[in-house]
């Protein structure tokens, strides 16, 4: 019995909070400050905290969705559905798993456990009725990637209490909205059946296929245009890792058109290992880059 509501905290899931990881390095390299044991002894809290915070969203997510999610081909098999849950235990565990994860950001900073409530508010807007904000065209993709932003913060956090440049935050959530919007666009022709979709996800009685597509391109360009502007302004010699990106975006939504998609599931992305060595490399020349000084691309600057 207790398997079930380990799945539906799933921690399969919880490697998505590696999108933290940028936010400590740029916050590294904008204070000028060398990785420490304080530092990791932050870390380790701050993981604790952030992987339960987003079970408590994931715990209340499959408890109320089970009632939608029976209508899809796959997610009908998962054990909120499948599973006669306790609706005792199933709060119990949201509780546990919110006040642990408070309890560890607090052991951080006031300005971490604050962002830590808010990444917790986000996921009961999306969730909980009468805002279920999942149930709204376009709010559904652009409330659902605000935990994107919220990541790098709470990895920025680690190191400084300041807050991060906003142009990298703003390219950050509209970066994970093009992720969420292609998860749906995978989802809608998985499922094949806009009438069957719509009784699975509300949002899905307006989406189709070309506003989706739409709004997968306005995402992958406000992106692109916040990680220009970031990248100009406070690292110039990022810029040459602008074309990777780009390479980047095209690959994901080329992965997006096939059937059954893993884009619906990123943690199945591991289906893709030439997509993922890309990323790997891609993360490298990152690196790279921000250890450079290039002084022939400072004319950009002017």
């Amino acid at each position: 019995m207790i398997q079930h509501y380990i799945r539906i905290a799933r921690p399969d899931h919880w490697f998505k909070n590696l999108f933290m990881l940028p936010g400590v390095i740029l916050a590294l390299e904008f204070s000028n400050s060398e990785l420490s044991i304080a530092h990791i002894s932050l870390a380790i809290f701050s993981t604790i905290s952030i992987c339960l915070a987003a079970s408590a969203n994931y715990v209340i997510n499959e408890w109320l969705d089970a009632e939608f999610d029976k209508h899809h081909p796959k997610k009908k098999f998962r054990a909120s559905v499948q599973q006669d849950l306790a609706p005792l235990w199933v709060y119990t565990e949201y509780a546990t798993c919110a006040i642990i994860s408070l309890v560890c950001a607090w052991q951080i900073s006031e300005m971490y456990t604050l962002t830590t409530i808010v990444f917790m508010i986000a996921g009961a807007c999306y969730n909980i009725k009468p805002i279920r904000t999942k149930d709204k065209i376009y709010l559904d993709v652009i409330s659902e990637s605000l935990n994107n932003p919220l990541r790098l913060m709470l990895g920025w956090l680690i190191v400084s209490n300041t807050f991060p440049p906003t142009s990298i935050m703003l390219s950050y959530w509209m970066g994970g909205a093009f992720l969420m919007a292609t998860k749906r666009f995978a989802e809608y022709r998985f499922i094949n059946n806009p009438e069957i979709a719509g009784l699975y996800r509300q949002s899905f009685k307006h989406y189709n296929e070309q506003n989706l597509l739409i709004s997968i391109v306005f995402y992958a360009l406000m992106s692109s245009f916040f990680l220009g502007a970031f990248l100009i302004k406070h690292k110039v010699e990022l810029i040459l890792s602008f074309p990777l990106f780009s390479i980047l975006f095209v690959w994901y939504l080329k992965i997006g058109f096939k059937h059954d998609s893993p884009v619906q599931n990123p943690e199945k992305l591991y289906r893709e290992p030439w997509f993922m060595t890309y990323v790997c490399v891609l993360t490298i020349v990152i690196f790279t880059l921000i250890q450079s000084d290039i002084p022939a691309l400072h004319f950009l600057l002017k």
